[in-house]
Formats: C-alpha cells, structure tokens, sequence
C-alpha cells in the first residue's frame, strides 16, 4: 500500500513516526498536562510501543498518528493524524478517527485546528472515506473545541478504553457543501 502524509500546512509538516522520535514521544507522553484526559502516564518503555503501534497502522491502513513540524523552527510539535477505530454501539465496525495529541509548548496557537484541518482534507479528498470521527473524553473542552471547527458535531457517546467519550463526526457530504 502506497503511504502518503497530508499536504503541508502554511506552519505545519507531516511525516511518518520514527524509533528515533522516541525522546520526543516519551517526553510529551509523560507530561502530565499533555496526557490529562488520557488513563495514565506513559513511560519510555510505553512509548516505544506507541511508536510501533502508529508504523503497523501505517503499513495495515496506510495511515495512522504523524509526527508534526513546525515550518519556521523545524520543532517537533506533537502526533496529528488518522486512526482505524472500533467504536462500540455504532453501525459500522470501524470508523477513521482524526486524532490530536500537542506538545504543551505549542498550545494555544491554533496548530492542532489548522493540522486537524489537513488530516480531514486527507481523510475525504485521498482516501475517500465517507466520515470521520473524534472520540474525545466529556472533560476535554479543548478537544472538543477543535473538533467543532472542524465541522464535527456529537453523534453520541461510547466507551473507549473503559472510559466515556463523545463520538463527534462529519460526513464527506457535510465537508463538501461547507467547503463551497
């Protein structure tokens, strides 16, 4: 399967997670504030897995969690992208879920809309996929934010990982008639 990344942004690259992102990866994913709506904590150990969890759903899906750049600085500023999702309670089995996860310096810039906003073009316009998803903790105002402008709107709830998340999502039809 041929793997291609979202187009740039006008401050944004996207590639491919690498073992050597590791520092990185490790670093964001053990800081508290980063990981808050998430179960826990992740160690070194834990990361190195989330780095093979993301490079088999490329090579499976032919996408998954991207590392983002910053243009200007070439700075790591955190994983964007698109991930194969079972939702529980849902009609279709699996759904493309656009998932966000920032470093905390580059909150409160507008990154995670404008590289969300490039993983949605990607998910309708290369991959023609008829929806896209965001699950997303009831607690994670921020999130949610992104998702809605992103277009999204809450389809209803589900656990995910024993927690409860809000299914927002758009449909291919919905993105069409907003990009008119």
């Amino acid at each position: 399967m041929t793997r291609v990344v979202p187009a740039s942004t006008p401050r944004l690259r996207f590639r491919e997670i690498e073992p050597t992102d590791l520092g990185l990866i490790a670093e964001m994913m053990s800081n508290a504030d980063v990981m808050r709506f998430y179960p826990k904590l992740f160690t070194r150990v834990d990361a190195a897995a989330w780095i093979q969890r993301q490079r088999a759903r490329y090579a499976a899906d032919g996408h998954g969690l991207w590392i983002v750049e910053e243009l200007s600085s070439g700075a790591l500023v955190g994983q964007v992208g698109l991930l194969m999702q079972t939702v529980e309670g849902f009609p279709a089995p699996r759904y493309p879920e656009i998932g966000y996860l920032l470093h905390r310096p580059f909150w409160k810039r507008g990154l995670a809309t404008e590289a969300a906003i490039a993983v949605r073009a990607y998910a309708f316009d290369l991959m023609c996929y008829d929806e896209v998803i965001s699950l997303i903790r009831p607690v994670n105002l921020p999130s949610q934010a992104v998702a809605r402008r992103l277009g999204m709107t809450v389809r209803g709830r589900t656990a995910f990982h024993d927690l409860e998340h809000l299914v927002f999502g758009i449909s291919r039809a919905s993105y069409e008639s907003s990009a008119r």
